[in-house]
């Protein structure tokens, strides 16, 4: 028999919604998150001077940072699925090896998306692949988990772990900005070529009724 979710949707700006306190105690949990201002959120380690200031007021974007790894995330109001799962130390699907702890929920969104999709979704297993621009920009690169659709990364994932548990992070792009990520992130981009350019080269797959996405993973939570 599988253990009860607790599924909040919250509403909130992308810096409240990475500082709101985990569930106590903790149990299995989802939050489906909605921004209620864009942002550029920031990998734990990302430094700000990634970011160029001017661009991001022009925009209208604020920069925040959340406590999980990786590059740069753009969230659009209405443009992006962000899911929130957390899974305590003590559950069936814990698991102490950090690269492997996606497993589980890479394969539910794979299979959620192909459903959704009717394209063949598949589950990154092997080492990180970083690219060129991975490092500033999530999507612009791959890593252990993460899910993929004809080359094109379809979920980006990462992860917070406490004693208490974990936090897995999820997001789906309706609408890829190549655009906005190359305005905002120009100083850590620098390099040949038209950032733009470069970054719409980087496979992204933008997903069609987000809705409907949320539920069909929702409804696959073991």
């Amino acid at each position: 028999m599988s253990l009860p979710w607790r599924i909040e949707r919250l509403q909130d700006s992308a810096e409240a919604l990475h500082a709101r306190p985990w569930p106590e105690p903790l149990t299995r949990t989802a939050w489906v998150c909605g921004v209620e201002h864009p942002a550029l959120v920031l990998g734990s380690a990302q430094p700000a001077e990634t970011v160029d200031g001017a661009a991001a007021t022009d925009l209208g974007i604020e920069v925040v940072r959340r406590r999980s790894g990786g590059g740069a995330v753009l969230l659009v109001p209405g443009e992006v699925l962000w899911l929130d799962v957390f899974v305590p130390a003590d559950d069936p699907l814990w698991c102490d090896d950090i690269g492997r702890a996606f497993a589980w929920l890479g394969d539910l969104w794979a299979d959620a998306i192909n459903d959704h999709t009717g394209r063949a979704a598949v589950v990154h297993d092997g080492p990180a692949v970083p690219g060129t621009l991975g490092a500033a920009v999530c999507f612009a690169g791959l890593g252990a988990g993460e899910v993929v659709v004809d080359g094109a990364k379809a979920v980006g994932l990462s992860q917070r772990r406490t004693r208490a548990g974990a936090r897995f992070q999820c997001l789906v792009h309706g609408r890829w900005r190549p655009d906005r990520y190359a305005r905002l992130l120009a100083p850590a981009l620098a390099g040949p070529g038209d950032l733009e350019v470069r970054l719409a080269a980087a496979a992204v797959l933008s997903i069609d009724d987000l809705d409907g996405l949320t539920t069909l993973v929702l409804d696959r939570l073991p």
